[in-house]
């Protein structure tokens, strides 16, 4: 009597789960492509520093240690957005925390473009940090609260495909024109999504959670289409949003709770392990590397950036066909080969210092750790963390998260030169040993949430009692 009872309420479930397939709408196509601005004014505010550095350097007489300073503020800046993002996307709403990241982004552009000293430039890579780290964690999780279940995943990575975008854009370009025009291309995506804020709805998931009952079913409605049955999507955003709310609080310190304790761990060892990697130390120092190893340096940084372009749109139809648990694991094994690659490339130099074994060893590794953490790696984990985190402790949760991806990425970042000058091969066997960790991870805590909605995935990873 009982399994017949669970087989019919499970036969209403997938009746009720199937009727809710979605189509993609031009208003969710709208709201996803202004989001999608953000990244790639990321993207290309990271790769700004390596086209700008002879013309920066030349033009105000700065030397290598100044210029560091200018290159890498922008994290310091990004662990300040971190601390504020949460807060700031709870209290004021998805639209107008991406439209302040805007603010932040043309303000930096705009002081390095009419910057007369080093000063003027470093603020103006300090604020757009700040403005990077609020839009890393509003910009995927706007995304994956308005998009159904069944796309959202493809939606938030084809965003996080801009990035991969604007970031192999300022190489190609950036060769071609001043520092100071190619700043004013960089502020072009900030001006573009500052206007388009204001056509796109707000996150239902957040109007509901202050109780803009309303607002939520027109929020639905503008995003599933005009003929679309929203009734029972947003009574389960309802629901889920006033059973969180009854069960727990909502302060910083109630993140630590053992209801909790699950999703942080994800969310926070995902993204410090990945950062381990290296992967912001190879991207910003993939010259250095491939000089060491005796590749044609220009050439080769050329070739990684083109072949990122295919695997992050690959990325796009597998993670939501493969799923984000199998990407994670298949891609991170492959960012963890292409390390030892590399690892093993430097070792034998040091035994033959002849670069005919290791120039092709060190260029094949650097390339599969390129494609893999593109096709998967990289932009995955920003999308579990979008999911996994329940409403009420998303925005601290979610700046926690945020600040451990930046402050894991600086130590990265900081310490590489020092680490590769002391042994190379040393420290690709460290970064392949954090990429294994990766997989090990992965297989032990982290759920499949193809498919689910993200109420099903948060009443999952968290205890109500």
């Amino acid at each position: 009597m009982t399994g017949s009872m669970e087989d019919g309420l499970l036969d209403e479930s997938s009746l009720r789960k199937a009727s809710r397939q979605f189509q993609v709408t031009t208003n969710l196509v709208l709201s996803t492509s202004v989001a999608a601005c953000g990244y790639f004014a990321y993207g290309f505010a990271a790769g700004y520093s390596s086209p700008a550095q002879s013309g920066i350097m030349d033009d105000l007489g700065l030397s290598i240690a100044e210029y560091s300073v200018f290159a890498s503020i922008m994290i310091f800046g990004g662990m300040i957005g971190a601390l504020i993002s949460g807060k700031v996307a709870d209290i004021f709403g998805r639209r107008a925390t991406m439209w302040l990241s805007d603010l932040f982004f043309i303000m930096g552009w705009c002081s390095i473009t009419f910057g007369k000293r080093a000063w003027w430039l470093d603020a103006g890579r300090l604020l757009m940090g700040v403005g990077a780290g609020i839009y890393l964690y509003v910009g995927p999780i706007y995304i994956s609260e308005v998009t159904p279940k069944n796309i959202r995943g493809s939606f938030v990575a084809a965003a996080s495909c801009t990035l991969t975008l604007g970031f192999s854009l300022v190489y190609y370009i950036g060769n071609n024109m001043s520092w100071r025009t190619l700043a004013l291309v960089g502020a072009t995506p900030s001006f573009i999504q500052v206007l388009g804020v204001f056509f796109i709805p707000e996150s239902p998931r957040w109007l509901s959670k202050i109780g803009l009952e309303k607002e939520v079913e027109a929020s639905l409605q503008r995003l599933r289409g005009e003929n679309a049955d929203i009734t029972t999507e947003a009574a389960e955003i309802k629901d889920f949003t006033e059973t969180v709310q009854q069960h727990s609080g909502s302060t910083f310190m109630d993140l630590f709770s053992r209801k909790y304790a699950r999703p942080l761990i994800i969310g926070v060892g995902l993204m410090a392990l990945v950062q381990l990697g290296g992967n912001n130390a190879i991207t910003s120092f993939a010259s250095s590397i491939f000089r060491a190893a005796g590749c044609p340096a220009d050439s080769a940084s050329q070739v990684m950036a083109v072949l990122q372009l295919p695997f992050a749109v690959t990325s796009i139809i597998l993670t939501e066909r493969a799923g984000r648990r199998l990407l994670m694991l298949v891609t991170s094994a492959g960012t963890c080969l292409g390390c030892l690659l590399v690892a093993l490339g430097f070792l034998f130099k040091g035994y033959h210092p002849s670069t005919e074994i290791t120039s092709p060893m060190v260029y094949t590794g650097i390339l599969l750790f390129s494609v893999s953490f593109t096709m998967g790696m990289g932009g995955t984990p920003w999308i579990i963390m979008s999911e996994i985190l329940p409403i009420n402790i998303k925005g601290s949760a979610g700046s926690l998260v945020t600040l451990i991806n930046c402050f894991t990425s600086w130590i990265v970042s900081y310490a590489f030169n020092f680490l590769f000058e002391w042994n190379a091969a040393g420290t690709f066997f460290l970064f392949a040993f954090f990429c294994g960790s990766v997989v090990v991870f992965v297989a032990m805590l982290v759920p499949e949430t193809k498919g689910r909605t993200l109420e099903e995935i948060q009443a999952s990873m968290t205890l109500l009692q």
